[in-house]
């Protein structure tokens, strides 16, 4: 008996997941306008710098809660049955599919509002939505 072995070629069900867990750790799935706002954060990026989705989704210099000593970093394990983490999934998937507005009025950078990076002092935010201020 030959066996062979078949490959699924659609490599978009895993870049979705990887996108929301992402999104799900950086956000904790707070609301669906935050989720919308870092997910469209995300596919604005890939369109001005040229860099794809994946690797965007896995700089830490964009996603500071991907460095292990994150405070939130353990939310990267999230279990696949989370309710929050299903809504980032879904947004992923729109985003991929090109059906997500741009929530973040085309916002290139964001921090959490507790702290202020040195690059935010020269710059005014334009969005800030539940807790993140989004930059151009």
């Amino acid at each position: 008996m030959h066996l062979t072995l078949i490959k699924n070629a659609d490599t978009s069900a895993t870049l979705s997941y990887q996108v929301a867990r992402t999104v799900y750790a950086q956000t904790g799935a707070s609301s669906l306008s935050l989720v919308e706002a870092m997910t469209s954060m995300i596919k604005n990026i890939s369109e001005k710098t040229g860099l794809t989705i994946s690797d965007i989704i896995r700089d830490k210099n964009i996603f500071d809660v991907l460095d292990e000593k994150s405070e939130h970093h353990e939310r990267i394990f999230v279990a696949a049955n989370n309710r929050g983490f299903e809504m980032c999934l879904r947004t992923a998937r729109r985003m991929l599919a090109n059906g997500l507005a741009d929530r973040c009025f085309g916002a290139t950078r964001f921090h959490s509002a507790d702290i202020i990076p040195q690059w935010a002092l020269s710059r005014g935010y334009i969005a800030d939505i539940d807790g993140f201020l989004f930059y151009l």
